[in-house]
């Protein structure tokens, strides 16, 4: 019985902090642009080209 006195304050804790951290994360714009980091992955980015007499010396 006396673990329910340690656990339940330690859930209460974690759970409080879990919504904090949610309220902080949608507050603060984390969840506005969900398509652009799925496809950032996939463009190549652009790359200077370079001069061929340069490398041959």
């Amino acid at each position: 019985m006396s673990i329910i006195f340690v656990i339940l304050p330690i859930t209460l804790l974690l759970s409080l902090s879990a919504v904090v951290a949610y309220t902080w994360a949608t507050r603060s714009g984390q969840f506005d642009d969900l398509a652009t980091p799925a496809v950032r992955a996939l463009h190549d980015p652009i790359s200077p080209k370079t001069d061929s007499s340069r490398l041959r010396s």
